[in-house]
């Protein structure tokens, strides 16, 4: 009788024992749980500001069309054409969002770090292109010298083509001794009646992207082309908006 006394009490101990590292066990874990983010979480810092996770972009194809600012918060912005302030006189674009091929933008992020390095960073004038709105420009100024052929499509339609200039630490553009979209010799890059600063800042421009894989065009400072923009097709689409 004594011994099944003492088996019944050795079996409430056990049991009492099991269920209290049961309750110091369940906190720890719950906390766990709470700590630990999906990899591709997007990640809101305010209203206007998405970044992409480093899980996402390993993702991401070169061939993917994204928002720049979504990756690096470093540009500026003066996107013409969403807004009325360029040469075709209206606003065609719905929003001033920077889309691009994810190639390029890898290259213009390499570009801008080597401009920060002097003080400098690139501001944006016009990224990704749809193809209705190049026959739009082609209609208006059919010069093959500024304005690409719609039947042969723009590198800006393919997304692999900017339209930049640079400023300084205040925002400051620098000069470049025309405005963007300016049609004629002054423009070009062979152009050298102009200042010597002016000189200067165009060579800066196109020494740096040149060495970032993209390259220029004769009649314009401010274009430039990735390398085998070729692979990519052009694309007619809106440009999306963030709301």
């Amino acid at each position: 009788m004594q011994s099944k006394i003492l088996l019944l009490g050795f079996i409430i101990m056990l049991l009492q024992g099991c269920k209290h590292n049961k309750k110091t066990q369940l906190p720890a874990q719950q906390v766990n749980i709470a700590k630990k983010k999906p990899l591709d979480t997007v990640v809101k810092k305010d209203t206007s500001l998405i970044k992409y996770t480093d899980k996402v972009l390993e993702d991401l194809s070169d061939s993917e069309f994204v928002q720049l600012s979504r990756i690096d918060t470093t540009f500026y912005y003066d996107m013409k054409y969403a807004t009325e302030d360029n040469f075709l006189k209206e606003k065609v674009y719905d929003c001033a969002n920077c889309l691009l091929r994810y190639q390029t933008v890898k290259q213009l992020i390499k570009a801008n770090n080597d401009f920060k390095k002097a003080g400098y960073r690139i501001k944006f004038f016009d990224c990704y292109r749809p193809l209705s709105i190049q026959k739009k420009m082609w209609k208006i100024f059919p010069d093959k010298r500024y304005v690409a052929d719609p039947n042969k499509g723009s590198n800006h339609n393919r997304g692999t083509a900017v339209d930049i200039t640079l400023v300084d630490s205040l925002g400051n553009e620098l000069a470049m001794g025309t405005a963007f979209d300016h049609f004629g010799k002054e423009a070009h890059h062979a152009y050298q009646k102009l200042p010597e600063d002016v000189l200067s800042n165009r060579k800066f421009l196109k020494n740096i992207m040149e060495a970032n894989g993209f390259w220029s065009i004769t009649s314009e400072w401010w274009h430039y082309n990735l390398n085998q923009s070729y692979k990519y097709e052009v694309s007619d689409f809106k440009t999306e908006c963030d709301n």
